[in-house]
Order: structure tokens, then C-alpha cells, then sequence
């Protein structure tokens, strides 16, 4: 018998994989959680239903919600990530040696437990002695930690659930309120073909916070429609002026330097999307 595991990722569109086994299954104090070991992904990190990250493709976001900020900030320190309790995010920004503290501020304790225990490829390096673990509510965190960070990534799943709050513009306002004067945002912003609303919703939300935003795509297969978004917003730093021969690609798969700019090279429909 075969067995397959199938994301209902709209009510039009669905994403299925052939499984070899169940790993993990829970109800967590937020969510339903569970790993599956796919066939054609490997291990796959599932919450309420929807694929979160997968052994085969996760360094392409991981990356790119990472880097583009990382180095678009000339000395970044202190970086919060709201979220991504994988580890994933933390993995890439430990590796900009300028980093002295990554925050991981993630509600569900569970997911960060299950994810050191079975993807520790992406989550091996929540135990680096620069990474603290704060566990609990990150739009509470956020709010309480005024000027702190350099960089805050914002790891989040889709806006139901414990993400809702993530997407709003009062969170965007303590965002900006959590940063140093040079502070940078990033947050995940959708699929341009699946979820236009979602991505003009941030965008809507952010105007008028930050002086500087763009939207900037990359192509996860397990996400829906392949091609996903993401939006940075910058007190200061503009990524599209950052000087490419400084640009540090440290030991990374997707992202380049040639990367960090092209992902900025919008498509007609998609630049619509943002465009004031």
C-alpha cells in the first residue's frame, strides 16, 4: 500500500508526496505537529497541515530570508528571529562572524524540541553559545525589547493560527521600535500567484513605518506555486546599494552575490502587486 501525505493548499490546489513513514505526530499547547519522512524531500516538518520546511529544499529559504539583510546591514550584531523554531534562519545568520547574539523567539517550545530531535541538519545549531532560545510570545518580545536588534527576521507561518498578530501594522510599528537607528526587517510575504492579498496586505501595513521596502522572490518547490516572497524594510541601508564585492556568500547553496540583486528583478505581475 502506498501511503501519501497531501497539503490542501488552497481550496483549488493541492501538494502531495509519497511517504515512507510517520516519524512524529502532536497536538502541541498551539498547533498540530508532525514530521514525515517523504520520498522525494526527505524529512518534512508539517504544522496544521502545511509543509514548514523539508530536508531537500530548506536551505533555499533559510538563505534567502537570511543573507539578503545580513549583508545589506554593514555590521549587524544582534538579530532576532520571530518564528522558524526549525532553527533554520539561526543556522545561516551564525555563520556573518559580526553576529554576537541570535535571538530565537518562538512560541511553540515543541518545535524547536522535535526539530534538534529529528532535523538536525537544520536545527544543530540552536545549541552555538551565541543563540538564546525565548520561548514564548514574539509579538510580547518584540514589544519589550525597544532598540535592541539589527536585523529582526520574521519567520512565520501563514496569517491564521498563532501568526495572525505577525502580519499587522501595529506589529510593524514595534518592530521598527525593536530596532537599532540602522535596523532591518525581513518577513516571509507569500506566494505571488497564491496568496496576492497576503503580500499587498504587508506591503499596505508597512507603508508609512519604514522609509525603505521591497519585495524580493525566490523559488522553494514545496511551497505553494514554487516562487515565494519575501519583504525587507530598512531604517537606513538600502540592499539594491550594497557594494557587490562585499557581499559574503558564506558556505551557502542558493544565495550569491549576483543572487542577493537578481532576486529584486520582479516580474510584471508581481511587481503590480507592490507597486504605490
Amino acid at each position: 500500500m502506498e501511503l501519501w501525505y497531501t497539503e490542501k493548499q488552497t481550496p483549488q490546489l493541492s501538494f502531495s508526496c509519497k511517504i515512507s513513514k510517520t516519524l512524529h505526530t502532536e497536538k502541541t499547547d498551539f498547533q498540530d505537529l508532525a514530521v514525515i519522512d517523504t520520498l522525494q524531500f526527505g524529512k518534512m516538518l508539517v504544522l496544521d497541515g502545511m509543509v514548514m520546511t523539508t530536508e531537500l529544499d530548506e536551505f533555499v529559504y533559510h538563505e534567502m530570508i537570511t543573507h539578503i539583510a545580513l549583508n545589506t546591514h554593514p555590521h549587524p550584531e544582534r538579530v532576532l528571529v520571530v518564528g522558524g523554531g526549525d532553527g533554520g534562519a539561526i543556522r545561516e545568520i551564525i555563520k556573518h562572524p559580526t553576529v554576537k547574539e541570535a535571538v530565537l523567539g518562538e512560541i511553540d517550545r515543541r518545535v524547536v524540541e522535535v526539530s534538534q530531535q529529528y532535523l538536525p541538519s537544520i536545527a544543530g545549531a540552536l545549541t552555538d553559545p551565541r543563540v538564546t532560545l525565548a520561548i514564548g510570545d514574539g509579538v510580547e518580545h518584540v514589544r519589550n525589547h525597544k532598540g535592541k536588534y539589527d536585523v529582526i527576521l520574521i519567520d512565520s507561518t501563514e496569517p491564521i493560527g498563532p501568526a495572525v498578530g505577525l502580519f499587522g501594522r501595529e506589529f510593524y510599528q514595534s518592530v521598527f521600535e525593536a530596532l537599532t537607528p540602522n535596523g532591518i526587517m525581513v518577513a516571509q510575504s507569500e506566494s505571488p500567484f497564491v496568496n496576492q492579498d497576503v503580500i499587498q496586505m504587508i506591503h499596505r501595513n508597512l507603508e508609512g513605518v519604514f522609509p525603505i521596502k521591497y519585495l524580493y522572490l525566490a523559488s522553494i518547490p514545496t511551497y505553494p506555486s514554487g516562487l515565494w516572497s519575501f519583504t525587507i524594510a530598512s531604517k537606513k541601508w538600502d540592499p539594491l546599494q550594497v557594494d557587490q564585492t562585499k557581499i559574503k556568500a558564506i558556505n551557502t547553496k542558493y544565495y550569491t552575490p549576483e543572487i542577493h540583486f537578481g532576486a529584486f528583478k520582479l516580474p510584471k505581475f508581481a511587481a503590480e502587486l507592490v507597486r504605490e
